[in-house]
């Protein structure tokens, strides 16, 4: 707490071995040894012992204060002062003024607080460590023709692992032969399993829930998507957001003003009455003033709730992505990928009198064949002939491809950029079907267009309606054309929609459609990146092991199911809750005690117990940030209290 007043950033140990229980904490442990020996000593007092009581009371103070003094003069030595000082100073004076319980007390309630933040802090820390232990602690490999079992760290890239039926993937990879089923709950908290087959990739962390399969190791395991997750967000969690930069605001330079401050009411006091009273209140303007609760009140929240993010498949970039989320009002979604399943299929092809329905498939193929969009894709799982790629292919981004096929040019693109002639009644009935149509066309003449359709994602009207119970507006915007866009629209339940949008388009229409509101952008990640980048908060969809994503976007949904985006603004909203009402406690208690203090109307114990009690509760408060409840159909990656199964080094 001392750090966080001086604007240090906190040391923390490894979270996994870190305190599991309560008494296992150190502050704890010295709290309540010197509250037995202050009982104690009430006891002996009682009985007239008041030498061995006095004893005992010295003690509780020495035990309580082992907690913080050391430290606090260390930093001081430094030229370093924070609330360790102050309560350091009000120990000191305490004692030198005989008041040896009221010193008891100030370090015991303080030690307990300590304790409590640091337990807190450990165990939001331990849970999202605990995805590592997702990592089996050995796996088989095929190594010369022989299946060995060796661990994590000892794997290599090119190594064949065998994922047999239940087993977890060491690292990521790519299935090489059989196929399976995959469990990703526990990385995206989508419950429903993924069918895959050889040349698909596998994450860490995966459970094989049908047959074995051989995969090879694309990454060390160190390196994999589990571990570059968790590294991310531990990073995140110390990114600091508007009400930490507040917090600390106030906080760093309120530690020196409570010193002069006091100091002022010791020598000030002492002048006009009994100096001995001035400098008891003085000593106790000290406690009441102390920062301890504003300078943990956003940062145990930012890490509990971060935290809390991760293992619900959703990645928050630190404190100021977790504010801005929490006051978003405006949604923007892309439609290929987001509102759509993202596996296009063809579902007709039209010709006219000039070619045939093959010849169509194969010039389409030929122009798309090293394309990587999704259409392209589609288009080319068509084709059943040979497909050689085409010539001199130029493409004129946001409406399609040129190229030249056997000497013939070719052009390939969108119904507004290629007049569809003699099909545009073909064309207008299909895209009011919902699909999107492509135009071939061969020497300016159009021979044929080709229909596809990416479904709409079975969650996505129960996560739009989700959103507008947030009291979120809703948005598409699309490259798609307009009939296309507003079908899919029409099923997911939304009625703004912005089509034929280029990428630079997509950015440009977020301010007005924000009209002064928090608005964010949910796409890709890629395709989508100056909308990602313009609007305030910027998601990337099925984010998991796409590096691109990850570190670009403000938020990173690791999964395909749209429900996480209105379950992670509830969070969010939440947490920022949560922040500013502890802001708001922790200086209204300052606030109360610093002229009650200075006027003698509360003592040293009383403020003492004000202080620290209201500290435990901004901790408590804070907590509840790490508690969220999975959208049915989504689940939250298990914890774990046993130890991680592999090393793990943060990288800068």
């Amino acid at each position: 707490m001392s750090d966080a007043c001086c604007g240090q950033p906190p040391t923390h140990s490894e979270p996994d071995r870190g305190p599991t229980r309560l008494w296992q904490v150190r502050e704890l442990q010295c709290a309540v040894g010197a509250a037995l020996l202050l009982a104690g000593a009430w006891a002996l007092g009682h009985a007239d012992s008041h030498t061995a009581a006095t004893v005992l009371e010295l003690l509780a103070v020495a035990v309580a204060a082992w907690v913080f003094v050391p430290d606090a003069l260390r930093k001081l030595r430094h030229g370093k002062i924070g609330v360790g000082t102050l309560m350091t100073i009000a120990a000191i004076g305490a004692v030198a003024l005989g008041q040896y319980p009221e010193a008891a007390m100030l370090g015991i309630l303080f030690s307990i607080a300590e304790g409590l933040e640091h337990f807190a802090l450990a165990r939001t820390r331990r849970g999202l460590r605990a995805l590592l232990s997702l990592v089996p602690p050995s796996v088989t490999v095929l190594r010369q023709g022989h299946e060995l079992p060796v661990a994590p760290d000892q794997l290599v890239i090119g190594d064949l692992m065998v994922l047999r039926p239940g087993e977890r993937a060491a690292t990521d990879g790519v299935i090489r032969s059989g196929r399976t089923s995959l469990d990703l709950s526990a990385i995206t908290g989508e419950s429903v399993p993924v069918e895959a087959g050889p040349g698909e990739e596998i994450h860490a962390g995966t459970v094989n829930g049908g047959g074995a399969v051989e995969v090879e190791v694309a990454a060390l395991a160190a390196d994999s998507s589990l571990a570059r997750i968790v590294h991310i967000v531990e990073e995140a969690q110390e990114r600091k957001g508007t009400g930490q930069r507040l917090a600390n605001t106030i906080a760093t330079p309120l530690v020196p003003a409570i010193m002069t401050l006091a100091a002022l009411v010791a020598v000030v006091g002492s002048i006009v009455g009994d100096p001995m009273l001035w400098i008891e209140r003085a000593l106790v303007v000290l406690v009441a003033a102390s920062p301890c609760a504003l300078a943990i009140a956003v940062p145990l929240t930012v890490v509990a709730a971060v935290g809390a993010s991760s293992r619900h498949g959703a990645l928050i970039k630190g404190g100021a992505a977790l504010e801005e989320l929490g006051l978003v009002r405006v949604i923007a979604l892309d439609k290929t990928g987001t509102l759509t399943r993202n596996t296009p299929t063809v579902v007709a092809v039209v010709t006219t009198r000039d070619a045939t329905e093959r010849e169509v498939v194969v010039l389409a193929a030929a122009l798309e064949a090293r394309s990587e969009h999704p259409l392209a894709r589609a288009v080319l799982a068509t084709a059943t002939d040979p497909v050689l790629p085409a010539e001199d292919v130029t493409a004129v981004p946001g409406h399609g491809l040129i190229g030249v096929v056997n000497g013939v040019r070719i052009r390939l693109g969108k119904p507004t950029w290629i007049t569809p002639g003699p099909l545009v009644p073909e064309v207008t009935r299909l895209q009011e079907a919902g699909a999107t149509v492509i135009i071939v066309e061969r020497d300016e003449a159009v021979i044929g267009a080709i229909a596809v359709r990416d479904e709409l994602r079975a969650e996505a009207p129960e996560a739009v309606a989700g959103l507008r119970r947030l009291g979120v507006d809703v948005a598409m915007l699309t490259g798609d054309n307009e009939r296309t866009a507003r079908a899919s629209a029409r099923d997911a339940g939304i009625t703004t929609v912005h089509a034929e949008l280029l990428p630079e388009d997509k950015a440009a229409l977020l301010g007005p459609l924000s009209r002064e509101r928090k608005i964010a952008m949910v796409g890709d990640g890629i395709n989508d990146a100056p909308a990602l980048a313009t609007a305030d908060i910027g998601i990337a969809m099925g984010a998991m092991g796409t590096d691109v994503a990850i570190e670009t976007a403000d938020v990173a949904l690791m999964g395909e199911d749209l429900r996480h985006l209105p379950q992670v603004l509830a969070h969010a909203r939440r947490a920022r809750r949560i922040m500013v009402q502890n802001i708001g406690f922790s200086l209204a208690i300052i606030t109360v005690l610093i002229p009650l203090a200075a006027t003698g109307v509360l003592g040293l114990a009383t403020v003492v117990f004000i202080h620290e009690f209201a500290e435990v509760l901004v901790i408590a408060n804070a907590i509840r940030a790490a508690r969220t409840t999975p959208t049915p159909g989504l689940t939250a990656a298990p914890g774990t209290s046993g130890s991680v199964n592999m090393s793990f080094t943060a990288q800068t």
